[in-house]
């Protein structure tokens, strides 16, 4: 058992160290764009450039996890990952800079193979727990991510921080290497087999809705902290990069409720826990919206919202991973396919809402993605409470 607590918790580590290089750059923001000369404008494709890079790596890497060892495979990206934030760090113009970022995006899908291989690890009736602890790291990665960028920028430029970033990748790559168990893989399946049945399964409803939920719910994530640095440099705060950042600290309560879903998950409440989360990420967007006038009210809804948003994405992940139990990689990294999807157009379209109608419009459209997530859960719900296990579906 103290083997299984071991791997789940440096599983957790890579995964917050790993999605830190893609959501570093948000309360870095307007420093990189002046340094690198990037018109405001355009600002959003920075955090853009990482996401798109996500994309690809888990349309055509995460998939290799249900072909060959996967320690391997996690090391590997890690030292990948590390030499995109390492082309990062010395970019002096927007070209290298969006190549560094899509690299270190591309190879930051270790995140999703270090998921599929705790669930691997852990017995049936623990998956949903280990789930809930892995994820939890992925959300101290992401909003911790924030408070740390935030301040060493403040000390020492942005760069200091994709150079930090390098050195932890590497020293995890070492440490998942000598603490990890290496995997028997008994399949024969080849590599463009797994890529067919990563295709097919966007023909699967069950697997598609669940898609459709992460896509809303990660749009409405990524409006609120690709834009929320917005409102709170402009008056009346005038916050600094560290101030900004420090409102990640708000955002780790979320870590708490992932891993809570996960042991709901367990009991088989996963289809409910979803719906009323979804219900929470919305009603969050009427606190959150305030940024204007109330420091406080939006450290309320940055609470809720982060908490909701875990909560159903653990929930999506036990119910995939209890459904395609011989293809945990694939289906998890088919699933955050819609994730990143997601991700991508709530960064890109928030700073264009926010130069048309300011915060109170970001608010309005972070909202009505989480209703949109809501009401795919609500026409998808019987699938959801009856998840049959897929992986008996036709190879052709």
């Amino acid at each position: 058992m103290s083997g299984i607590r071991t791997a789940r918790m440096l599983l957790a580590t890579v995964c917050a160290v790993a999605v830190s290089t893609i959501y570093a750059a948000q309360p870095m923001l307007a420093h990189i764009g002046r340094d690198v000369g990037i018109a405001t404008s355009e600002w959003g494709w920075v955090i853009a450039a990482g996401q798109v890079g996500y994309l690809i790596g888990l349309i055509g890497l995460v998939p290799l996890g249900d072909v060959i060892d996967r320690r391997r495979l996690i090391a590997l990206h890690l030292v990948l990952c590390a030499a995109g934030t390492l082309v990062t760090a010395s970019a002096t113009g927007a070209a290298v800079l969006v190549a560094g970022l899509a690299a270190t995006g591309l190879f930051a899908v270790v995140v999703q193979t270090a998921v599929a291989f705790a669930a691997d690890l852990s017995a049936p009736a623990e998956r949903g727990r280990s789930l809930g602890v892995v994820t939890s790291g992925v959300v101290v990665g992401i909003l911790g991510a924030r408070v740390v960028a935030g301040i060493l920028t403040d000390l020492w430029g942005w760069r200091a921080v994709y150079l930090a970033l390098a050195a932890m990748l590497v020293a995890l790559a070492v440490a998942v290497l000598t603490r990890l168990p290496a995997e028997a893989r008994m399949s024969r399946r080849t590599y463009g087999a797994v890529i067919g049945s990563l295709v097919r399964m966007f023909a699967v409803p069950f697997f598609v809705s669940r898609g459709v939920i992460a896509f809303f719910l990660f749009a409405s994530f990524g409006t609120l902290w690709s834009g929320l640095a917005l409102p709170l440099e402009a008056g009346p705060w005038h916050l600094d990069a560290t101030q900004v950042g420090l409102f990640g600290i708000a955002g780790l309560a979320g870590a708490l409720g992932a891993a809570r879903a996960g042991w709901w998950a367990d009991n088989g409440r996963a289809s409910r826990v979803t719906g009323a989360a979804l219900v929470v990420l919305a009603l969050s967007w009427i606190a959150a919206g305030q940024a204007t006038w109330s420091i406080w009210l939006v450290i309320i809804g940055v609470i809720f919202l982060d908490f909701a948003v875990q909560a159903v994405h653990v929930s999506n992940q036990s119910l995939l991973t209890e459904a395609f139990p011989e293809r945990t990689s694939s289906a998890i990294g088919g699933y955050m396919v819609f994730y990143s999807l997601g991700s991508v157009l709530g960064a890109t379209a928030t700073t264009a809402v926010y130069a048309a109608a300011g915060w109170a419009g970001c608010a309005v459209l972070g909202a009505s993605f989480a209703l949109c997530g809501l009401l795919t859960w609500a026409l998808s719900r019987p699938m959801a409470e009856r998840p049959a296990k897929l992986d008996a579906l036709p190879a052709t």
